[in-house]
């Protein structure tokens, strides 16, 4: 699920557009799964995840990125700026 990349980490995300809130769900298949209002349509849903975790975790939106997965509901998220302790505590998953 999280991952050393680079100088930072890679977290893995399988995520839910279209849900009737914004919420992480925890552990699912290898990845975090997290359900989000935005639609999967022009970009909106990657635009609201990366703000979503950016919040979640405390941090400017330049310290994350999708590294892989832009059209797919599974995707790769660059996280750089916290140890994994952090970014677990702040994500609220162990």
């Amino acid at each position: 699920m999280l991952k050393p990349y680079k100088d930072g980490f890679a977290l893995d995300v399988y995520l839910q557009p279209k849900a009737s809130k914004d919420e992480i769900i925890g552990p699912y298949q290898e990845a975090l799964k997290i359900k989000l209002k935005a639609p999967p349509v022009e970009g909106k849903a990657n635009k609201a995840l990366i703000s979503f975790l950016a919040k979640r975790l405390s941090l400017s939106k330049n310290h994350l990125k999708i590294i892989s997965g832009l059209t797919s509901r599974r995707k790769r998220i660059y996280i750089e700026g916290l140890t994994k302790e952090e970014i677990f505590k702040r994500l609220g998953i162990s």
